[in-house]
């Protein structure tokens, strides 16, 4: 299951613990490809569809996720690490692409969110 859980969450472009918005709902495979199988096998439990390849996939096969591919991605993806103060805090300095300083500056400009009080 974990295969097919990657190729799920690789379809819909999603980090390992299934977080991200779900920009895209695609995979393209081909016979002779080690995920081939895997997305078949998808597709028999009804994770995925599948649709004939054509020129803009190069021939392979076009695979899509359903809405129980969807439910089953989000029930199956662990729970993410738990991150302490000070690594949720780095984590925001780094997502802040409108600030243009170094750490040491962001903890200067940072203020604490909510959750940081409580942790």
């Amino acid at each position: 299951m974990s295969k097919m859980l990657h190729i799920l969450q690789h379809s819909l472009g999603v980090d390992e613990f299934g977080r991200g918005r779900q920009y895209r709902n695609h995979f393209v495979t081909g016979e002779g490809s080690e995920d081939y199988p895997t997305c078949l096998l998808a597709v028999a439990f009804g994770l995925m569809t599948m649709r004939p390849g054509n020129a803009l996939t190069g021939g392979d096969d076009l695979f899509l996720v359903t809405d129980v591919g969807r439910q089953c991605m989000a029930e199956n993806s662990p729970a993410p690490p738990k991150l302490t103060r000070s690594q949720r805090r780095y984590r925001e300095y780094l997502e802040a692409d409108w600030f243009s300083g170094n750490f040491r500056e962001w903890i200067s400009y940072w203020k604490p969110s909510a959750q940081d009080a409580v942790a």
